[in-house]
């Protein structure tokens, strides 16, 4: 996305190049998974301009300088054209030509469109269905176009609306035929409104709209930033990484429309551009990692999912009572049936996660009115972890999907050929992933201690308490690989342990469910060249024969997969090892201009001396840019506890690291090493 110009509202996007054009490919303006603009060219003279800069000012907007005929030395540029774009609900844009010569001069402004209607999974498989014979464009006044997609009872539409007279306006095109004089300026504003299910939907601001909007959120940009606490550092990188962090936490928040919840609540989609929608796993660990910072992220999440928990078995969606949904799509493939995600289940590690987020909410919250309130949820959730969860009954969570569009794989490395043998063999179903055991014990002690002092039922507390104890014993013998010294990757169909070295067992020293010794060795490993790439952790060992660098869960690093690995490392108290890798991910992101990605290539840091890009990553996303904040919690030891926090810094990197203004039980503290000079970091947006 380095190379786009991306301005976005929730799950409303445009995605462009630097220019402002729609330049094909994934470009375009979508919403709710359909692209509602294929085409957007702005034409001087009959060709495009030449950027001179182009960037957000806020993530909902943007703000291009070019001019019209590529300057060169000696030859100065006098047609200056500026464009202001702004995503509110539908797009305002502003088109600008100001004319610097000496003479008078023609000039000829066009503006072409199109649009193909295309659901967002088409472009992402670059797969589109031709959609022309069902779509008509049309002139329906004399500043205004519509086009429209209308198809067995399926419509979107899209409406350009212009403030200024169209010299030839046609279904396809606007042309302005314009003579300038010296110093002249001329403008044309343009409204884009999409049309879906619920009506129409245009943009909530205007001309000189450019600075004073504000995101339809609970917060505003500004409040999101002010609420988030102050860092002292003295460390510009770190400084940078996380205030981008917040923007981009800010930006990625979305409301999900059509759910009875109380109050407001905006949650933070996966990833721009294609997980710009509810996916459960992303929600609850994102919500997670940013808990110190901004604990609305998790309340909002928990309460978006509960209410789309699902209460009836359906195969096709892969939905069972008491499961949380893995993804809700709103395209025409949803909406035919072709792509079950209106809601999906297909997630085997989501309903955990649900109950380790809910108590890890309320111990730095203190909000037990929520957990009251959720309470039916999470009981349906045990019962599902209890019960359908495990395919077998052998006390283990195996998933193995039940549609013929489902998902092969249900843990978080959810690609078909994630789960591979250390020779390279793809692992066959069901499959019981290593990290899902440790969520489902985690989940079991989480919950037995909201049963124990919030809902006041210490006979599921104890049962919960036992049931963990069972499973940790059980996963002790079952998953360890004695030769290879480390917890298999998963357990395959015939309870085979899948032997290769990943990532995963770093998670299992997050949730708790080794042993001491076995714990220690897992820390070793993860520290070991093998999987430590200086950058982060691969996600599998390039000792192993199914490690490919580039490969998406095969020996890529995953940003947010490290930072989770670092906080196990500082639960069983190899603290110098986590501030390690917690420093990495730190190091990563000031590489990446502050800005994680989703993922990117697994070769060693001293080999490439800069991260590779991966090709088709997600950037902002949603677990990236959590991580830098899980990343501090770690160097800063963080942890609610009684009411407060508790804090054990172990720093790394340069200078001090403080903290002003965490949230805890519903006050604010102040946590950190300030030992030596420092300076409070500006959140301002």
């Amino acid at each position: 996305m380095a190379e786009q110009l991306v301005v976005l509202d929730g799950s409303t996007f445009f995605v462009s190049e630097p220019s402002g054009d729609v330049g094909g490919g994934d470009h375009g303006f979508y919403s709710q998974d359909t692209r509602h603009l294929s085409r957007w060219q702005l034409l001087v003279d009959g060709h495009a301009v030449d950027v001179v800069s182009s960037g957000n000012v806020d993530y909902y907007d943007a703000r291009i300088t070019a001019v019209s005929g590529a300057p060169r030395v000696g030859v100065d540029a006098t047609l200056i054209v500026a464009r202001d774009r702004i995503v509110s609900g539908g797009v305002h844009e502003d088109v600008a030509v100001e004319h610097h010569g000496a003479d008078a001069r023609d000039v000829v402004v066009e503006l072409r469109f199109g649009a193909d209607f295309a659901d967002l999974f088409e472009v992402k498989d670059d797969d589109i269905a031709d959609r022309s014979a069902h779509t008509v464009a049309e002139v329906v006044g004399p500043r205004c176009v519509r086009l429209l997609y209308e198809r067995d009872g399926y419509r979107r539409g899209t409406e350009l609306h212009f403030d200024a007279d169209v010299d030839r306006l046609g279904p396809e095109s606007a042309r302005f035929d314009l003579t300038l004089q010296p110093h002249e300026r001329w403008s044309v504003c343009v409204d884009i409104v999409y049309i879906d299910s619920d009506g129409e939907h245009g943009p909530r601001t205007g001309h000189g709209g450019f600075g004073q909007l504000h995101p339809q959120m609970p917060e505003t940009l500004d409040e999101w930033m002010d609420a988030a606490p102050r860092m002292a550092t003295g460390d510009d990188r770190l400084a940078r990484t996380y205030r981008q962090s917040l923007l981009d936490l800010a930006a990625l928040r979305f409301s999900v429309p059509g759910l009875d919840i109380p109050g407001e609540a905006s949650i933070p989609a996966a990833g721009l551009p294609w997980f710009m929608a509810v996916l459960g796993r992303d929600c609850l660990l994102t919500s997670y990692m940013a808990l110190p910072f901004q604990p609305e992220l998790a309340s909002a999440s928990l309460r978006v999912l509960a209410a789309m928990q699902a209460t009836a078995d359906d195969p096709y969606r892969d939905a069972e009572p008491g499961k949380f949904p893995h993804e809700l799509r709103r395209g025409e493939l949803t909406w035919r049936g072709d792509r079950p995600h209106s809601p999906y289940y297909g997630s085997h590690d989501v309903t955990p996660l649900f109950l380790v987020l809910l108590d890890e909410y309320e111990r730095w919250t203190g909000d037990r009115d929520l957990v009251r309130e959720l309470e039916p949820a999470a009981r349906a959730a045990l019962a599902w972890i209890d019960g359908p969860a495990d395919l077998d009954g052998d006390g283990f969570l195996e998933y193995r999907t039940r549609s013929e569009l489902g998902l092969e794989n249900q843990c978080w490395k959810d690609s078909p050929d994630s789960i591979r043998f250390a020779d390279g063999r793809v692992a066959e179903g069901p499959v019981a992933a290593c990290e899902i055991q440790g969520y489902a014990y985690d989940a079991r002690r989480r919950t037995a201690r909201l049963a124990r002092e919030v809902w006041g039922d210490p006979g599921l507390a104890d049962r919960l308490d036992a049931s963990a104890d069972a499973l940790a014993d059980r996963f002790a013998d079952a998953f360890w690989c004695e030769r290879r010294g480390h917890p298999a990757l998963a357990l395959d169909g015939t309870k085979q342990r899948v032997d290769s070295l990943t990532s995963n067992i770093g998670h299992l020293l997050w949730s708790g469910i080794l042993g001491d010794d076995q714990a220690e060795a897992v820390a070793d490993h993860l520290m070991d060249e093998a999987l430590f790439t200086g950058w982060g952790l691969r996600t599998m060992a390039c000792t192993d024969e199914g490690y490919n660098p580039l490969g998406y869960h095969l020996g890529t690093v995953w940003p947010h997969d490290t930072a989770i690995a670092a906080e196990g490392l500082r639960r069983i108290g190899r603290r110098a090892d986590a501030a390690r890798l917690a420093q990495s991910v730190l190091d990563a992101a000031a590489a990446f201009d502050h800005r994680l990605p989703e993922v990117f290539a697994g070769f060693d840091r001293s080999a490439t001396s800069l991260p590779v890009d991966f090709p088709t990553a997600s950037r902002p996303q949603a677990w990236s840019a959590a991580a830098p904040l899980s990343a501090v919690r770690t160097l800063l030891g963080l942890d609610a506890a009684d009411g407060g926090v508790t804090s054990a810094p172990t720093m790394s990197g340069d200078g001090p690291l403080a903290l002003r203004g965490v949230c805890v039980n519903g006050g604010h503290v102040e946590v950190g090493a300030l030992d030596g000079p420092w300076r409070q970091l500006d959140l301002a947006p």
